[in-house]
């Protein structure tokens, strides 16, 4: 395997692929564009759902029939996640929150029982208020409050919990129990239901959250270089979605 870091993603070869069964994707800015709309009047949370592309789908078919185990790696919930992936929810597994729990053929795998940690500092955040707050999306297991801008009184209510975290993403923060309620937990019980090593992972993502993630796999690849390093990169704003030019460069070789 090369050691090397901050490859180009077209110097991936077959053998930097040995031993991969499976494939980690993030979601916003690797397999979607970032950004949410979202918007929240009194009780009422309108908020977007996106699908992905088409060819995106067909990419993920043809990974799976190459014998590829296919997982979606998120802080989104559930419920949009299976929105989102609703063509192709019979080839992959899809861990969201952050690591919380997993949906898999059917099955929800609970990771994390955050009820107690969250409860006291959920009720904290209701009360602050600022123009900056867009709206709550929707979570059963972690907090996540979309804002314009980084909000003080938030960072200010969750730093007083030392137990928890607040992680700023330049669109939301999301909030939840330190150590425990990561991406990497998620990979870790996903990887005990498949029976797998880390160095038989590859994982994509572009955000500060998926740090750690990217550090525990064999092959790792960054959509943001600014934000996460890897073994690999893929432009952020290129022509194609980073998963799409990823899955492009696996089904090549």
């Amino acid at each position: 395997m090369n050691k090397k870091r901050g490859l180009p993603i077209s110097d991936l070869s077959k053998e930097n692929l040995k031993g991969i069964k499976l494939i980690v994707f993030d979601v916003d800015g690797v397999l979607v564009r970032r950004g949410t709309k979202i918007k929240q009047i009194g009780n009422v949370t309108t908020l977007e759902t996106k699908r992905i592309a088409v060819k995106q789908i067909e990419q993920i078919k043809k990974l799976n029939s190459r014998g590829y185990l296919i997982n979606i790696n998120s802080g989104r919930g559930l419920y949009m996640l299976q929105e989102m992936f609703s063509e192709v929810l019979g080839f992959v597994s899809l861990t969201y929150e952050n690591g919380s729990a997993t949906w898999y053929k059917g099955r929800v795998y609970q990771h994390v029982n955050s009820f107690d940690k969250l409860k006291k500092v959920r009720g904290e955040l209701a009360k602050v208020s600022s123009k900056e707050i867009k709206g709550w999306e929707p979570k059963e297991f972690i907090i996540t409050i979309h804002c314009k801008g980084r909000v003080g009184k938030i960072e200010s209510v969750v730093s007083r919990f030392k137990d928890l975290y607040s992680i700023w993403n330049d669109e939301a923060y999301d909030i939840g129990i330190k150590k425990v309620q990561t991406k990497t937990t998620g990979l870790k019980e996903v990887m005990k239901m498949f029976k797998l090593k880390n160095k038989n992972v590859l994982a994509l993502g572009d955000n500060y959250n998926d740090k750690e993630l990217l550090n525990s796999v064999g092959v790792s690849v960054s959509a943001d270089k600014e934000r996460v390093e890897g073994d690999f990169y893929v432009p952020l704003n290129g022509k194609f979605l980073p998963a799409d030019v990823l899955m492009g460069r696996i089904l090549s070789l």
